[in-house]
């Protein structure tokens, strides 16, 4: 009976971490919902007077980017900006043949008169935190506005977001990310689904009542003077954005979220460089939340609600590993509640998950509607939109909770690139990109494992009591058979 109950606390405490953070979640969609009614009424520069028109810095991290090179820096040239008030940093790892064919673009791009610098370092200490340190150091603009190689701004960005920034209190301003290739597969359109969430309901729902919020890496500008006054780039984690968005929110400086400024980018089209990105956005949240936790939580200033946000915010990765527990322990869950009657009550913790998906449902829906309609149509696309995703997020959970452990235990990785296929179209093809590995890892093998336990699950509710079955968990286990099956084949599939 001893290891039943060690199954029933653990199954029952991660159940309610979810049901807390679906909780998070629905209060965010108050805020949200409450700031699309609110007028705010920013004080902005007039960038018609020459002398309100700040010096700006782009800067732009790029490691072995051969195929999306050259269309990034004739996008961003595009750019409509007083020509002697803005530079441009390529900021090269690389280590391969783009190198060359990067410096002959910025070769051409400097005789057509573009100030553009190809900035090169010795060697990689420090990831994208110390290419952007270093380049920092020899940036001549008040404001630095960073896009990754995958990125297209259009060109009146500039003249959307550096108006903020005549508010001296304001640190970042952040725009909502958008994808050029939503629609090329489930893939892309299950993570254009999760950051359509997070760069809405989330970002908004923070940022209305003065929560912990973050620069995403990305499509955003920082004043210069609150980058160095929140201690610069740190490279001690994988997410260095998040770092040091939090750093800088610890010293008084306030961020700004432009829902209305939309910048296109690529997602990754193949499994394997999902899971790559994947990694590193869950190992860098958990290594985040152990280096700012005490920070936050001792920081006299925050009100309680802030303080709970931000540790929720810190936590949102280890969600995943949350999920992997109540996943697997399901299935003995399912053979304790019929073989000891006498239990049953306690089952009724079961129903978090339930009410916790109910929420997910409603918040996301207002999310989608925004953008597809409210049409019955859009509402059933909607639907079977929604449970595609949870199941391939459910799919993820072996390989995110992984990277969710290291990060909290203090492994130390590099920072893991991020493969880019120019792909704008179906038509389009990834085969033969020489940047995948074609080698599975064991996470793979492992996830293969599992779709065949959550189908033993399946069988189980047939077969279980003497009742004729129970059938309560069957489909909770057919999301997660579908999910891990999902990530195993497209895994194999992707390093052919």
């Amino acid at each position: 009976m001893l290891l039943e109950s060690i199954i029933i606390v653990v199954y029952s405490t991660a159940l309610v971490l979810i049901f807390m953070y679906a909780l998070a979640q629905l209060n965010l969609l108050f805020n949200y919902l409450s700031a699309n009614k609110s007028n705010n009424k920013d004080e902005k520069f007039d960038l018609s007077d020459p002398n309100q028109t700040p010096f700006v810095t782009i800067q732009l991290p790029v490691y072995n980017e051969l195929y999306v090179m050259e269309r990034l820096l004739d996008n961003i040239v595009k750019l409509e900006y007083p020509s002697d008030k803005l530079e441009i940093q390529v900021l090269d790892d690389s280590t391969d043949e783009s190198i060359e064919t990067t410096a002959k673009h910025i070769k051409l791009l400097q005789e057509k008169g573009f100030d553009i610098q190809h900035i090169r370092r010795a060697n990689r200490n420090g990831f994208k935190a110390g290419a952007l340190k270093e380049g920092l150091i020899l940036a001549k603009g008040e404001f630095i506005a960073i896009f990754d190689a995958d990125f297209l701004p259009k060109s009146d960005w500039l003249k959307r977001t550096i108006p903020y920034f005549k508010d001296e209190q304001i640190g970042v301003v952040q725009t909502r990310w958008g994808h050029i290739n939503r629609d090329y597969s489930i893939l892309t359109r299950v993570q254009a689904f999760a950051l359509d969430a997070h760069f809405t309901l989330e970002q908004v729902g923070r940022n209305a009542k003065g929560h912990f919020i973050n620069f995403n890496g990305t499509a955003g500008i920082w004043r210069k003077e609150c980058i160095l006054d929140a201690g610069n780039w740190e490279g001690d984690t994988l997410t260095e954005d998040l770092d040091l968005s939090y750093r800088a929110q610890l010293k008084n400086w306030k961020f700004k979220y432009l829902e209305h400024v939309e910048t296109p980018a690529e997602l990754p089209v193949v499994i394997s460089a999902a899971r790559s990105q994947q990694f590193r956005w869950n190992k860098g949240g958990a290594e985040n939340f152990r280096k700012m936790i005490g920070r936050v939580f001792s920081n006299k200033n925050l009100s309680l609600k802030t303080k709970i946000h931000g540790m929720l915010h810190l936590l949102n990765s280890t969600m995943f590993l949350n999920v992997l527990i109540v996943g697997i322990l399901s299935i003995p869950m399912l053979y304790i509640k019929n073989e000891y009657a006498h239990l049953k009550v306690y089952f009724y913790v079961m129903s978090f998950f339930v009410i916790s998906t109910v929420i997910f449902f409603i918040c996301y829906w207002f999310m989608y509607k925004k953008t597809h309609g409210s049409s019955l149509k859009s509402f059933v696309q909607y639907i079977v939109l929604f449970f595609t995703f949870f199941s391939i997020a459910m799919g993820f959970s072996l390989h995110n909770s992984i990277a969710v452990i290291e990060g909290h235990i203090g492994k130390r990785s590099e920072f893991v690139r991020t493969p880019k296929f120019n792909i704008n179209s179906v038509s389009d093809s990834w085969k033969n990109n020489k940047y995948l590995r074609k080698k599975p890892s064991l996470n793979v093998i492992l996830e293969g494992l599992l779709m065949l336990y959550f189908g033993f699950g399946m069988y189980s509710a047939f077969i279980v009591g003497d009742q004729g079955g129970d059938f309560g968990l069957f489909p909770f286990h057919l999301m997660l058979f579908i999910g891990f099956g999902f990530v195993f084949f497209n895994s194999l599939k992707s390093r052919t």
